[in-house]
This record gives structure tokens, sequence and C-alpha cells, in this order.
């Protein structure tokens, strides 16, 4: 079974639409996204032209902010601190990596908890640890639903995760312990890393290495999710070695079109989970 996310993703923003017109009649409201782009680099305004489209198709009012690379840290807090008390705002992401003279921390730490559609404030992490309500950062959120399709019970199943990043990784752990999985994270200093991927029911994968993951290190009917994208030559590919694994396994995400489509799909659903609660 290939997990198709982009099929997943249209059928979830369609979900979303339907909401936010049944919410528009209601409230004559809709859900607002304001996301901040700092400078240049290409792969963040490729993603953020793509959140942008996405919103204003599901009914999502979007704005951009786009700042030179030269912002003030003070400008940019400002700017968080105005959209925090603005009421027409449901969701504030700044687009990561910002450039080195902003400390990221700041900049999350700033962001109202209750507008955090990235979820990475730390009080959002905190209600995630703790098994309470939060906001889902969209990347787990988004892996969840494509375990989810392959298996709607997870109690007992063993869950491997490669990557420990407060991302991706972290929060996929809280996630999965959540539903009642036996959770093992390994990481770069693991002592056998292959060994630990053989036993798991579902294996999460998310760091950035091209191809690690290959057919021997994966058990038979697993679910095999690849968060990874890495550029071979011209080909974009995941950290699992799709072709060696895919007949192998229960269900596996390909790369592109896998895991991508459905954390821009999340963040729509995080803005109006975010509106619907305030």
């Amino acid at each position: 079974m290939i997990l198709d996310g982009k099929k997943e993703a249209a059928l979830l923003r369609e979900k979303i639409k339907k909401e936010i017109i049944i919410l528009k009649k209601k409230e004559n409201k809709a859900p607002g996204l304001t996301v901040i782009l700092i400078g240049d680099f290409v792969p963040s305004q490729i993603y953020v032209r793509n959140k942008e489209k996405n919103s204003k198709e599901v009914g999502i009012n979007s704005e951009v902010v786009k700042y030179s690379r030269y912002i003030s840290e003070k400008e940019v807090l400002e700017k968080i601190e105005e959209l925090n008390h603005n009421n027409n705002v449901s969701g504030i992401l700044v687009q990561l990596p910002l450039p080195a003279h902003i400390n990221k921390e700041k900049i999350i730490n700033a962001i109202s908890p209750k507008k955090d559609v990235d979820g990475f404030n730390p009080i959002n992490v905190g209600n995630l640890a703790s098994g309470y309500n939060s906001i889902i950062p969209c990347t787990p959120l988004g892996c969840l639903y494509l375990i989810r399709k392959v298996e709607k019970n997870l109690t007992g199943k063993h869950a491997v995760i490669i990557g420990r990043s407060n991302l991706n990784g972290k929060p996929m752990a809280q996630l999965l312990l959540k539903e009642n999985c036996t959770v093992t994270v390994v990481h770069s200093k693991t002592k056998d890393l292959k060994a630990e991927c053989q036993k798991a029911d579902i294996l999460v994968v998310a760091v950035g290495v091209a191809n690690l993951v290959k057919s021997d290190w994966v058990k038979k009917d697993s679910i095999i999710i690849d968060v990874g994208i890495n550029k071979v030559g011209e080909k974009i590919v995941g950290d699992v070695d799709f072709e060696q694994v895919k007949d192998k396994v229960k269900a596996i995400t390909p790369v592109p079109g896998g895991v991508g489509p459905m954390t821009i799909a999340c963040l729509l659903q995080n803005t109006l989970e975010c509106f619907k609660a305030r």
C-alpha cells in the first residue's frame, strides 16, 4: 500500500473547506493565518507560497509579512506582539530557518500559545508531553494521520522513530505514546540502529540521510513513514530506499508526495482549530 499524501491532503482540505463555509454562515467570520517570512531563502519562499495558496483555497484569510534578512530581532518581536492582539488573526507562523542574528527560541516563545499553529511554543510542547490537549506540530500530525489510514487502533504496536528533533522526532514519540504504542527513539548515537528498526511495527524516519533504511532494516508487514527529503543528483529521495523496501512492507509513504502535502494540510487544520478555540 502506497500512502498517497497528495490524495489524503486533498481530502483533508475539502473537509476543512466545508467546515469553514459552515462557520462563515454561523459566525460571519473566517480563520486568519499570518506567516512571517524573513530573507530570500528559496525553499522557504516556495513553502510559504504553497501555504498561502492552500489557505485561500479552503477559505482561510491568508497574509504573508515579508522582511529583509537584515530586519532586527526587536522589529520581528514587535510584529508578533501586534499579531497576538489582532482578533482577525487565528494563527501565527514564523517560517524557519531564521537569519543567524535572530534568536529562534525568543521568536517561538513570543507567539501566543493559542495562535501557535506550528505547535512549537513550550506551553504546547509541554501539554503534548503531558497528554493534554495541545496544538500538535504539523509534520508529526500528518504522519499520524497517514498511519491511521492503515491501522485505526495502534494499541500495543512497537513504534521506532529515527531522529530526535524538536520538529518531528520528539513530538512524534509523544503522539504515538498517546496512541498506546511502545515507543523507541533512535538516533546517531544508537549502538545498533538496524537491529532496533527490525523490531518496528511502525517506523518513522526523519534524519536527512538519503536511502538510509534498506530492505533488511524493516520487518515484514510494517508501516513505514518517510519524512526525509534529500536531493541525489536531479532526483528527490527520502531517508528510506523506497524501491528496496516497498514490496516487503504493509504500507509506505513515497518521497515526494507522502508526508509533505500532509504537513501543509495539517497547518490549515491547526489554524481552523485555533479559530474555533477562540
